[in-house]
């Protein structure tokens, strides 16, 4: 690691301001940036010397020499410290967590989101199975600030190991639970963990406060208990390098900065052939990589080399936007990709636009979407792609074939490069028993 780059935006809310200058001297843990409203402190996650600052990011040249140690935060209280460390939601939403966690619930809910939703991600997985005293650990800290009395663990009946480990964790903890969750898209979407854990569907403008309860994810939980017991600022995240590598690989404290491109030949180098593009993020959410060498933040969770593009020679597409997938400028841009011609784009008939974003009624539990499948058929689309959760996917298998249109997801090429199942027809493999 010669050089960091560290973002000024890594959070909802505005860019944060810089409070280092150029040739300042800095450790693992010196602040560097805060907040001008909205937001969360951003910290040195290196060694070195600062080597430029503006209003996007600040580069620092990391000195040879590491050492473990950085600069611990103070705090009068477990809210401050979680605060003063900078943690923001880590499972890529980015609010500030101790922003969340200041709810003054009344004998509510911590939700402990680790449904780890996006296909081919492991790494909230592993901390449970690796972290699982600590993570407990953290959740009784966010119970304490929000003034929740019960927690639940919301975890994929499939992660079996995980799901002991925390059972284990948890046996003389009567406040906690275990909630097992189907292995469908999108359970990680946080009004699905409130609506499977506490049986209470929000409206699409409500957030999980109105049903008594936060959501928080497990990274998140251990970033609050590295501040509370270590006084550990947040300059580190775990992320899955997978897809076209020699070698996938489940990254820990990866430190904030680091160019994508070090993780990648860490993970053993891209493998032989062509590479279609690079995901940061999940295969639904995430983003095309302009730059290998842009770098990791604090709510990356993946990076996905894919296979290459199929090529559908100027062939007439439609578009079927979903909130639970990716936005319509992605899925144009992989429309783009595969040399298709978009001639037709419909909406979800369950995604309402909510301040510019799309959310969905009921995340994954679908009506049926025959009606914007003929939509794309009569505008003249031979392809059709979709972006749909499990269950959204499963209702358009069940009308677009029989209009003699062909079918792509936009998790096609990724679901191919980590070797997982297309979406196509919703399947849950065994009853779930809690």
């Amino acid at each position: 690691m010669s050089q960091i780059k560290i973002l000024l935006k890594q959070h909802i809310g505005a860019p944060c301001a810089a409070v280092v200058a150029l040739g300042d001297k800095v450790k693992k843990g010196t602040l560097i940036a805060q907040p001008t409203g909205l937001g969360a402190n951003i910290f040195s996650s290196v060694y070195g010397e600062v080597a430029e600052v503006n209003e996007n990011y600040i580069l620092i040249n990391a000195d040879e020499t590491q050492p473990d140690e950085y600069e611990p935060i103070t705090g009068e209280t477990t809210l401050e410290l979680i605060k003063n460390a900078g943690i923001v939601g880590m499972g890529g939403a980015g609010f500030p967590t101790a922003v969340k966690l200041n709810a003054n619930l009344n004998d509510g809910y911590i939700l402990v989101n680790a449904a780890e939703c996006e296909p081919g991600l492991l790494h909230n997985i592993h901390q449970l199975e690796t972290q699982t005293d600590k993570t407990v650990r953290g959740v009784k800290y966010c119970m304490e600030v929000a003034g929740a009395t019960k927690a639940v663990f919301a975890i994929k009946a499939k992660n079996e190991k995980a799901v002991k480990a925390v059972k284990e964790a948890i046996k003389n903890e009567p406040s906690m639970s275990v909630f097992l969750m189907p292995d469908i898209y999108p359970m990680g979407e946080e009004r699905a963990v409130v609506r499977e854990c506490l049986g209470i569907l929000l409206e699409p403008t409500q957030l999980p406060s109105a049903a008594n309860a936060v959501v928080i994810n497990a990274e998140t939980v251990l970033r609050v208990a590295e501040a509370v017991e270590d006084k550990k600022p947040c300059f580190s995240k775990n992320v899955t390098v997978t897809g076209k590598v020699n070698n996938p690989t489940i990254f820990t404290d990866v430190a904030v900065g680091t160019p994508v491109s070090e993780l990648i030949e860490a993970a053993g180098g891209l493998c032989d052939g062509v590479i279609g593009e690079i995901v940061m993020g999940g295969p639904f959410t995430g983003k095309s990589m302009a730059d290998v060498n842009d770098p990791i933040t604090k709510t990356t969770g993946g990076i996905i080399p894919t296979i290459e593009f199929p090529d559908l020679h100027g062939a007439n597409i439609g578009i079927l936007v979903c909130a639970c997938g990716g936005s319509e400028a992605r899925m144009r841009e992989i429309c783009e990709k595969m040399n298709a011609k978009v001639v037709s784009v419909q909406r979800c008939k369950q995604a309402m636009e909510i301040k510019g974003a799309l959310k969905c009624e009921n995340p994954g539990n679908c009506p049926g979407q025959a009606q914007k499948c003929i939509a794309m058929k009569k505008d003249g689309a031979e392809y059709i792609i979709i972006g749909n959760c499990s269950d959204c996917s499963n209702t358009v298998m069940g009308s677009a074939p029989k209009m003699g249109l062909k079918i792509f997801h936009q998790t096609d090429h990724l679901m191919r490069s980590i070797h997982h199942p297309l979406y196509r027809k919703l399947r849950v493999s065994k009853k779930i028993e809690q």
